[in-house]
């Protein structure tokens, strides 16, 4: 008994020293606590590198962390930045999760208008998550692989919505490994719209239990009579139409989309994500994730990313609603399942 009073107390402890860092590494990252280069080194140490003050990525992490809190510091950005695992990375390792989405293919496609959509008859604020139908946040690791999380988010949660269970954790690796025909590169890229037709073709996905994630190219061994959920086809959101994109990410369920990522997005905290440099056009985009609500009075969308729950706002972001901002409304798309209340 007294053993375990001693493991519970350390785990507690332990628990409280890594809330500890993350606190002072907020107060670092806002500007608020001027750091020696010694509590630098602390804090380039407790992510696993060596503390080596003449380290090329030491500097690296240094230079990133001057950007954070000139940041901050300016009361005209509309989101706040942190330090986070990214924080220490080179551009060639940043450059490895933005891999090309082929956004084009879709738009090229769905630039036709469809209907007008009234937004007055959708509620003003729509989170999915409080439905108890999205899961939790994963992470993609050195693999580009965003595209499988932002397929498997969607189905996920229209699958929940179909058979009204909980929802199953399914397969990002199934669609590395298989989905190749349909257009998609495995951990070099990929689009939702794509994905969810190779689904469809295949007969369904597999659960992450029984085809788990290894974050890199393998041989395909999907099995037809493994497929835990099925997709008829995929709907694409008119290319740019944001009215359409909100009301059917308020009245159908989380919907995939993508954007272009650039550097100050690695870093993001907390706050509504908006970019004046980042481009719309949808040979631009280079990260899938997934929106799971909206805010029209606060004007932005609430989105989960595949970054690991460490990362922005517990895995999740903010992002400005109504500019199509970087591009966001350009290749957007969710599956449809059997028997979906729309179509």
């Amino acid at each position: 008994m007294k053993q375990s009073i001693i493991i519970v107390a350390l785990a507690l402890l332990a628990i409280g020293v890594i809330a500890r860092n993350h606190t002072f590494e907020r107060e670092v990252s806002h500007g608020r606590h001027n750091a020696t280069e010694q509590e630098l080194l602390n804090i380039f140490s407790s992510y696993g590198y060596v503390a080596n003050p003449s380290s090329e990525r030491f500097k690296i992490f240094k230079q990133r962390l001057i950007d954070i809190i000139k940041h901050n510091l300016n009361p005209h950005k509309t989101y706040t930045q942190k330090i986070n695992k990214f924080s220490f990375y080179t551009q060639e390792e940043l450059s490895v999760l933005n891999a090309a989405q082929n956004c084009s293919a879709t738009a090229k496609e769905n630039m036709a208008p469809k209907k007008k959509y009234n937004l007055k008859d959708i509620p003003e604020f729509v989170d999915w998550r409080t439905k108890g139908i999205v899961t939790p946040v994963k992470n993609q690791g050195q693999c580009g692989s965003c595209w499988t999380f932002s397929t498997t988010g969607a189905l996920e949660s229209h699958w929940a919505l179909h058979t009204g269970n909980a929802p199953l954790l399914l397969s990002e690796q199934q669609l590395i490994d298989c989905a190749g025909d349909f257009n998609n590169f495995g951990c070099s890229g990929g689009l939702p719209s794509q994905a969810f037709e190779y689904i469809s073709y295949a007969g369904g996905l597999d659960t992450e239990g029984d085809y788990p994630y290894e974050a890199t190219d393998n041989e395909c061994e999907f099995k037809r009579s493994h497929a835990a959920a099925k997709v008829v086809r995929s709907f694409n959101i008119t290319f740019q139409d944001e009215d359409e994109l909100i009301y059917h990410l308020a009245t159908a369920g989380p919907i995939s989309i993508a954007y272009q990522v650039t550097d100050d997005f690695f870093k993001y905290d907390g706050g509504i994500y908006s970019n004046p440099y980042c481009s719309t056009s949808p040979d631009m985009v280079n990260h899938a994730v997934l929106a799971v609500g909206y805010n029209l009075t606060g004007r932005y969308y609430i989105v989960k990313n595949s970054w690991g729950e460490h990362w922005g706002n517990e895995g999740y972001f903010n992002i400005e609603l109504g500019s199509n901002m970087c591009g966001l409304a350009d290749c957007a798309s969710y599956p449809i399942v059997q028997g979906h209340h729309q179509y």
